[in-house]
């Protein structure tokens, strides 16, 4: 794998994690809403390589800082297809180990994918995954909406 992309990858994954977490507390002390994150990365590969790379469910704990203490524990033994159950533990806030459950619910081959809990820390989670490709290089967004846990 192309270094840079190792390296933006993780500076893009410490910040989206960390962006998370004061969100989510955020949200445990506010009245419940849907909230928005929205975040562009502008990687120096191309797009095939971005999608092969990110679209890989075994590639979810590489992505992942380690504090957050992910875990895939079924689901990721195949390639990315709309209706995979992949279930794992993870620590989103303060250390705490939960059991997540997300369906990949969309894939439009080097396009878009789309993951949504269907059990885990959020009242609701949907992750929209967007690839665009731009000259030699490859726009990933990741536009998330998701309720706050504890029904706040």
């Amino acid at each position: 794998m192309d270094r840079s992309f190792e390296s933006v990858n993780v500076e893009t994954k410490l910040f989206l994690f960390l962006t998370l977490q004061v969100w989510i507390v955020r949200c445990m002390f506010t009245s419940m809403k849907i909230y928005r994150l929205n975040i562009i990365q502008n990687l120096p590969i191309s797009t095939s390589e971005a999608w092969e790379f990110l679209s890989d469910p075994v590639n979810l704990k590489t992505i992942t800082p380690d504090y957050m203490g992910f875990e895939i524990l079924s689901g990721a033994e195949k390639k990315m297809y709309p209706g995979q159950i992949i279930s794992y533990k993870v620590s989103p806030v303060l250390g705490i180990k939960l059991n997540w459950v997300t369906e990949i619910t969309h894939v439009n081959n080097k396009m878009f994918f789309v993951d949504e809990q269907r059990f885990g820390p959020y009242k609701m989670w949907h992750h929209e995954h967007l690839f665009i490709k731009k000259g030699n290089k490859t726009e990933v967004t990741d536009n998330v909406s998701f309720k706050a846990p504890f029904g706040i």
